[in-house]
């Protein structure tokens, strides 16, 4: 009789794990054949792929994380935010890769997490390790989200529906994307290949490339695109650059949107580097970013928040301002926001 139960349990749970799979996965993408596009798939521009099933075993099996410990005294803006100039860009760093960008009467959103957890369920799942910056009610009317893609810490299902909810903005996804908010009753989404653009009122926006992947579930990797984006006004130019490895091609970026004058730009969840290096910067990779697109004023993020690599805030920031020193490149060039405050350029 043993046998038999333990049987079943051997047979079932690779069934369970496949149907979760497969319920998980959604938003496939269909369209014509591409640079970047195979007609099912879609691949980087640096050329590398994320790391194979193999490799994730090895990861998992070798790892050496650091210790993280969670940030009671971060601060949580509970506040109504000054009015922002039009002229200015003025941004609130929330954490991940959240932030809070105003610029010509517009109040935008870049991968909103206000989740305790970037997981498909809220009992299990990389947990958040600081709060949010800003509490959500004392968010402005949100008219702009951009969404690089679709992987849990940065296309967050409860944050969207509470955004639906309260806010009904407009969202700017890449190729794929635009199903998965459909479902979530999102009213206003505008999809968008490398390089397209689409004018909202004063500004433009443009999709622009970036070296990661995408997936959901078990089934549909690199079946949606990722992305980073250029907001482009009459008078500045901010790069959001999203999730990327690093690769030859930001110094397209520096040709197509000169000059820039406000980057964001990910430094963390980088170790070990063998493994992550296709799909995540590390801080000195992410000063390289800076320096290719020749951005007047970089701003860090994708650090502290949730444990998605072998590397805490501590190792990434450390590291960021070691390079930066060993480069005579002063921290108001290159900075480490702090969640809740206003920042204006």
């Amino acid at each position: 009789m043993i046998i038999y139960v333990i049987l079943g349990i051997l047979i079932a749970f690779p069934l369970l794990v496949i149907s979760f799979g497969y319920f998980l996965s959604g938003g496939n993408y269909t369209g014509p054949v591409s640079a970047h596009f195979n007609g099912k798939r879609f691949k980087n521009p640096s050329g590398r792929d994320a790391n194979s099933f193999k490799d994730v075993g090895k990861y998992i099996k070798d790892r050496k994380p650091d210790a993280w410990s969670y940030n009671k005294e971060a601060y949580v803006r509970q506040e109504e935010l000054p009015n922002a100039k039009a002229e200015e860009i003025q941004y609130l760093f929330v954490n991940h890769s959240t932030f809070l960008i105003q610029h010509q009467g517009h109040n935008i959103l870049t991968d909103p997490i206000w989740s305790k957890r970037c997981s498909p369920f809220q009992f299990a799942g990389p947990k958040r390790f600081r709060p949010p910056g800003l509490e959500f009610s004392y968010l402005p009317s949100i008219d702009l989200v951009l969404i690089s893609h679709n992987h849990y810490d940065h296309l967050d299902k409860n944050t969207i529906k509470a955004l639906n909810k309260n806010h009904n903005p407009t969202y700017l996804v890449p190729l794929g994307v635009d199903k998965i908010m459909k479902k979530w009753g999102c009213e206003n989404v505008i999809s968008l290949d490398w390089w397209q653009n689409k004018k909202v009122d004063n500004l433009e926006i443009t999709a622009i490339p970036a070296n990661h992947f995408s997936s959901r579930g078990t089934f549909d990797r690199n079946t949606t695109l990722w992305c980073g984006y250029v907001i482009k006004s009459d008078n500045k130019t901010i790069y959001y650059v999203g999730d990327t490895g690093y690769g030859p091609n930001f110094g397209l970026v520096k040709e197509k949107f000169p000059p820039i004058d406000l980057s964001f730009i990910p430094i963390g969840a980088f170790r070990p580097e063998w493994f992550m290096g296709p799909i995540h910067v590390t801080p000195e990779e992410g000063i390289k970013i800076h320096l290719d697109v020749a951005s007047k004023k970089s701003v860090a993020m994708h650090f502290g928040t949730f444990p998605l690599a072998d590397d805490n805030s501590q190792r990434a920031i450390s590291r960021l301002r070691s390079e930066l020193d060993r480069l005579a490149i002063s921290e108001s060039e290159f900075s480490v926001p702090q969640e809740g405050i206003v920042y204006q350029e």
